[in-house]
């Protein structure tokens, strides 16, 4: 049994921090109230690892979105890296293993190759800057696949597979999240890094951003990693969508029944979320979580759902 909550160390695989802070740069990344991750909150909820997703808007026209991300990572270093020298930029997967006591890693990632175009140069300017993953497509379609939302349901492109082969090549991790089902299969045959940052199961709850049983068991016999995400409308059916922390363990316990429990952890999608879980409002509020998971699980398999999996899953 746990003894206590902060003696687990969490990593959050997406939260979209630097879009808000993008909307309005005033906000502070210290101790904002408006926004669900803060260092504040980190610290509180025991977090040692967390992602912060680059990512732009669809209705940002074309010609903006790689200055917007840009745009990003100055913030990211300007209000979350610079004032804060307990938070450490992770730009290689092996400095995760150099995190003192006290010391939050902070993660780039991008959602979307939509600012990228179909511009290799860009792409390779975002991993000089430090970016570990990278998911293809947000809900729509673009140079390099058909998201979840494109109703004709195409897979990726060949700029697309040469995204991929950049990925593995620098050892970036490819996030489907967001991809349609045949994006997803075709990726998955090309990605040797393939992750989903933030998705839950479709068998308990069948919204498009979900994986089903096949998708979900492709990643565990891989021994890849997904994230549960905190977003009632991707955890419950129900019409007010409102969710408890029993939603996200309705989740947890079905996919560790099909093979996930040595592949399962959290990307909670804070602030990005329009509604949150009832006790699981903001990043601060892990420690609480981890204490309901303590009834259901042992010490072990807690590690592995807080950290283990995804640190088994990065690559080596």
């Amino acid at each position: 049994m746990v003894q206590k909550s902060t003696q687990i160390q969490v990593i959050d695989t997406h939260c979209d921090v630097l879009l808000k802070l993008w909307m309005n740069p005033q906000q502070s990344f210290l101790d904002s109230q408006a926004l669900d991750v803060n260092l504040q909150r980190l610290q509180s909820g025991g977090v040692k690892v967390q992602c912060f997703a680059l990512f732009v808007e669809p209705f940002i026209k074309q010609e903006l979105k790689f200055q917007a991300v840009l745009e990003q990572i100055r913030l990211f270093h300007q209000k979350i890296i610079r004032p804060f020298p307990q938070v450490k930029h992770i730009k290689k997967w092996e400095e995760l293993a150099s995190l003192k006591e006290g010391e939050i890693g902070a993660i780039l990632t991008l959602e979307g190759m939509d600012a990228v175009g179909a511009d290799e140069e860009k792409h390779l300017i975002l991993i000089e800057q430090g970016v570990l993953s990278v998911g293809l497509t947000w809900n729509e379609a673009n140079h390099c696949a058909d998201g979840v939302l494109e109703s004709r349901g195409a897979g990726i492109t060949d700029f697309g597979r040469q995204t991929i082969r950049r990925h593995n090549e620098h050892k970036l991790l490819t996030d489907v999240s967001h991809l349609s089902e045949t994006s997803f299969w075709d990726t998955i045959e090309v990605a040797d890094y393939a992750i989903a940052s933030h998705s839950n199961s479709t068998s308990i709850c069948p919204h498009p951003r979900n994986l089903n049983d096949a998708q979900a068991q492709a990643l565990f016999k891989q021994n890849r990693y997904m994230g549960m995400v905190f977003f009632p409308k991707f955890l419950t059916e129900t019409e007010q969508q409102e969710a408890t922390i029993t939603d996200v363990l309705r989740h947890m316990e079905y996919l560790c029944s099909i093979g996930g429990e040595k592949s399962i952890g959290f990307g909670s999608d804070f602030d990005g979320i329009s509604d949150h879980v009832v006790g699981l409002e903001h990043a601060g509020c892990y420690s609480n979580f981890i204490d309901e998971l303590a009834k259901h699980y042992s010490d072990e398999q807690i590690r592995d759902f807080c950290s283990g999996n995804f640190l088994r899953s990065i690559p080596q």
